[in-house]
């Protein structure tokens, strides 16, 4: 188990390299000049010329991502003689546009889409598996179609859709939840608040994971339930509770456990529609701003952290699977 994962952390480890090269040198060769992008229509050459020489852009390609890359581990300095200003590790740039570390805009806005991530996650776990699994030991009955026939219209609707008809029907016509503005901090000191301003959002991506983790798990119980196995526990006279959750959903685990590592390393990259729709100050608002605003360190510091959220999520993932099913460890 040890030298698998030393494998797989190796493996990690060099395809964190491989994207911090890729994203860097993906977005600052673009033909746009981020130097004119990090002042107004009024910008002189002079000033141009200035911002250029502070954020290290009159150098070579090659120079500038080693500068980057060793901003992350150790800090790095802007600029030279008295138009100076240190950038702190983990340093993923400075953002002229906001006049503040990248690194910094993204502290503060993860924690408001880690939030909605995990709160969704775990409602949509909860309910697609466990209807999932109610679908297939109910096979061709009313529940199974039921839920088969709610999972395939949720799945169907965009969630910006989702999320605009919860605000409508719950917000507006039936005024269950109030309009509530986020506050960093407000899960601790007003959790009724908090809980109101991420309910909707949580349901509405919860229903379109939820909708889609139904079918899968589904999908994979029929599959297992069919095996030998599961008729020989059977025979054995084991409880249908642990024939079931014993043997056949840890059996049917591996696509499950596959796709809820990425799909929540995705929202906590940020869920840009979802947080847009609801207002909430995330990562995936701080992703829109940034394009709108052609703030290009902003722009690679944004997908290089979504980027490794889904590469360390697919370790979790390798990990899980050797806990799952041991055959993995030997591969």
């Amino acid at each position: 188990m040890g030298a698998y994962i030393v494998r797989r952390l190796i493996a990690m480890v060099l395809m964190l390299i491989a994207l911090s090269m890729i994203t860097f040198l993906l977005f600052n060769a673009l033909p746009a000049d981020p130097a004119r992008l990090t002042c107004g229509k009024a910008c002189t050459p002079q000033v141009i010329e200035a911002n250029r020489h502070r954020l290290g852009l009159d150098k070579p390609l090659y120079e500038q991502y080693v500068d980057f890359a060793k901003g992350i581990f150790a800090g790095r300095t802007y600029g030279s003689g008295t138009a100076t200003f240190e950038c702190n590790a983990p340093c993923l740039g400075y953002s002229f546009r906001k006049q503040a570390e990248v690194t910094d805009l993204i502290v503060d806005r993860l924690p408001v889409t880690a939030q909605l991530a995990m709160g969704a996650f775990i409602i949509w776990i909860v309910v697609g598996v466990s209807v999932g699994v109610i679908a297939a030991l109910k096979r061709g009955k009313w529940q199974d179609r039921s839920i088969m026939g709610v999972a395939l219209i949720g799945y169907s609707f965009p969630s910006f859709f989702i999320a605009l008809l919860l605000i409508f029907f719950i917000q507006l016509q039936l005024e269950l939840i109030p309009f509530v503005n986020y506050e960093p901090g407000m899960v601790f000191t007003d959790p009724v608040g908090w809980f109101q301003v991420f309910i909707l959002p949580w349901t509405a991506l919860a229903c379109l994971y939820a909708a889609f983790y139904a079918r899968l798990t589904r999908n994979q119980m029929l599959e297992t339930l069919g095996e030998d196995y599961i008729r020989t526990a059977r025979a054995k006279g084991l409880a249908e509770r642990t024939v079931i959750g014993k043997h056949g959903l840890r059996a049917g685990l591996t696509p499950i456990v596959t796709a809820a590592g990425l799909d929540l390393a995705g929202l906590l990259g940020g869920a840009v529609i979802t947080e847009s729709v609801f207002n909430l100050p995330g990562l995936g608002q701080l992703s829109i701003d940034s394009v709108l605003d052609a703030d290009l360190p902003v722009i690679t510091a944004t997908v290089l952290v979504a980027s490794a959220f889904v590469i360390v999520a697919n370790l979790v993932v390798d990990i899980l699977y050797a806990v799952i099913d041991p055959r993995v460890r030997l591969a």
